[in-house]
């Protein structure tokens, strides 16, 4: 069954550690281009998640993204209590130095008291320590997430595929009753091709070499020779529908055999010398046109 290239699917997660998503949209595309977005966390694991998304699709533009949001309870914050009596020592000496300096008589610890607060202390690089985080556990789920979203996105783009299996069918099936109809036509458009080049004979004062008339009826009936056309773009017909029923992607087959019916379709087209048949090939033209705007998002 064809799929389509078009699709969106979002898996949510939610655990003690915090809140995991992914989301995955994609539209057509002549190849598969996978577009990641991934937390800062989760940066090692982004070749394996590319290859699980290049798993599940052969062609389109795929934009995943991965949400994380972690619990207040999953991370926490330490003190460095070492390097803030560190800091506080150094404080205290440059302030006794800086009132010798000054040869003022006040404390140091009452100075240090008015030139540091608490907060001074907490923004010194390296006195605050974010509790590392285990991400084991998370990166596992994220995996499994994924997997879950990848299974929808293809559904969705399996049900748009078989909206689009039955409008081709449907186009396809009135394609080859247009072929039929031309085939149909062809002995009464040979046989009044006879007869409009015997009426033009007959209004000529000098009676023609019936050899030569023969001659040029079969010049007339090759010129007009759509035999060929219409057996091409019958085998074309039955290879599209047997292609939508396969499970495999198709979509650049299909394109081929667009191109190959419209090319078909013009020369009968252009052999045509029958307003009947002239009318048959535009109507094939405008189908094929509408089966080839679908097929642009087939996989």
């Amino acid at each position: 069954m064809i799929r389509s290239m078009t699709g969106f699917a979002r898996r949510e997660l939610v655990t003690h550690w915090g809140q995991l998503a992914w989301e995955l949209r994609a539209v057509n595309h002549r190849y598969l281009e996978i577009g990641l977005r991934l937390p800062e966390e989760f940066r090692a694991a982004e070749g394996q998640f590319r290859q699980a998304v290049g798993a599940a699709a052969k062609r389109g533009k795929i934009d995943a993204t991965l949400f994380y949001r972690p619990a207040t309870t999953a991370t926490g914050l330490e003190v460095n209590r070492e390097l803030v009596h560190r800091l506080l020592e150094r404080a205290r000496e440059i302030a006794r130095d800086y009132q010798r300096a000054e040869g003022r008589d006040e404390g140091a610890s009452g100075s240090l008291r008015s030139a540091l607060n608490p907060v001074d202390v907490l923004r010194w690089p390296g006195v605050v320590q974010e509790l590392a985080l285990e991400l084991e556990p998370i990166l596992a789920a994220a995996h499994q997430l994924l997997a879950d979203a990848l299974v929808e996105f293809n559904a969705t783009r399996g049900r748009e595929g078989a909206r689009l299996r039955e409008f081709l069918s449907q186009r396809c099936i009135a394609l080859g009753e247009l072929v039929n109809a031309v085939e149909r036509r062809l002995p009464e458009v040979r046989t009044r091709m006879r007869a409009r080049l015997t009426e033009k004979l007959a209004q000529l004062a000098v009676p023609a070499n019936p050899e030569r008339v023969e001659q040029e009826l079969v010049l007339l009936a090759q010129k007009m020779d759509v035999d060929e056309e219409i057996e091409r773009l019958r085998g074309h017909v039955e290879e599209t529908l047997k292609i939508i029923g396969t499970p495999e992607p198709a979509g650049r087959r299909l394109d081929f055999l667009m191109q190959e019916l419209n090319r078909e379709a013009n020369t009968l087209s252009s052999k045509s010398n029958d307003l009947e048949t002239t009318r048959a090939a535009i109507d094939m033209k405008v189908l094929i046109e509408q089966m080839r705007e679908q097929v642009q998002n087939v996989e």
